[in-house]
């Protein structure tokens, strides 16, 4: 078995000094994926930000201050990647890290903005993640794509949808791109287990919103359709506080 957490922490050198790396030693958690690092690894003191008995593998925006995932695995990869395309992994969008037959993809999905100003950065985005795992699900491997997807994908998903129709998060588009890659070979391993309303994973830090519990789930574990039955469990940890973020995760058996 292993278990496996998401969690934008909405930069890394923020969250280090809120207890993050004593969280990820008491997880106890095989894998851990996380966006939003803001920073690049020239500006971290590796005897904080690489803790003894884990591998670490980062993507960091060009743009300093800005976007970068990480994950910090019990586990060697035998393969480290980015995406592969460089509107992307100058942003530092994507780690994909393979296991054997399984190949993790730690996403931090872009932002479509007010307006959806860049909302077809976003789609195109989407469009290139799923034609890439595509053909890896097509080669037989164990797809989990994991990260914050800046998408709310059903009313159940955010606690005023009537609201935030024209929100970035919640564009028609958006829910769209989500409806066709949960119906293209993909499953949200939340939904297997849980179908409960008001199970958010992101709340804005204004109004005391997540006091309230008024978010949004926009964090997401998904698996290619032939791997679903290998998830034995998934579940939003809300409870851990840090980011305007909680993490997420599954617990997944391998054959």
């Amino acid at each position: 078995m292993l278990h496996l957490i998401s969690w934008n922490v909405n930069g890394i050198r923020s969250i280090a000094g809120k207890g993050f790396y004593a969280w990820l030693k008491e997880s106890d958690a095989d894998i851990v994926c996380i966006q939003e690092t803001k920073a690049q690894q020239d500006q971290l003191d590796d005897s904080v930000f690489k803790p003894e008995g884990y591998h670490d593998y980062w993507a960091s925006a060009q743009k300093k201050g800005y976007s970068g995932v990480a994950v910090y695995s019990k586990l060697k990869a035998d393969k480290m990647e980015l995406m592969g395309l460089d509107d992307f992994d100058n942003e530092g969008r994507v780690l994909r890290l393979e296991f054997g037959q399984l190949v993790l993809f730690n996403c931090y999905f872009p932002n479509s903005q007010d307006a959806g100003a860049r909302l077809a950065y976003k789609l195109a985005f989407c469009k290139a993640l799923k034609l890439i795992c595509d053909g890896l699900v097509a080669q037989g491997k164990h797809v989990v794509i994991c990260g914050d997807y800046n998408i709310a994908h059903k009313a159940i998903d955010l606690e005023n949808p009537a609201a935030n129709v024209g929100n970035p998060g919640f564009l028609p588009e958006e829910r769209a791109w989500m409806d066709e890659f949960l119906t293209q070979g993909y499953v949200d391993c939340f939904r297997m287990f849980n179908k409960s309303a008001k199970q958010y994973s992101w709340w804005s830090y204004r109004t005391r919103a997540r006091e309230r519990n008024v978010g949004w789930r926009i964090d997401y574990f998904c698996c290619d359709t032939a791997s679903a039955g290998l998830i034995k469990n998934a579940a939003i940890m809300p409870e851990q506080m840090g980011s305007d973020h909680c993490p997420v995760s599954i617990i997944l058996e391998l054959p």
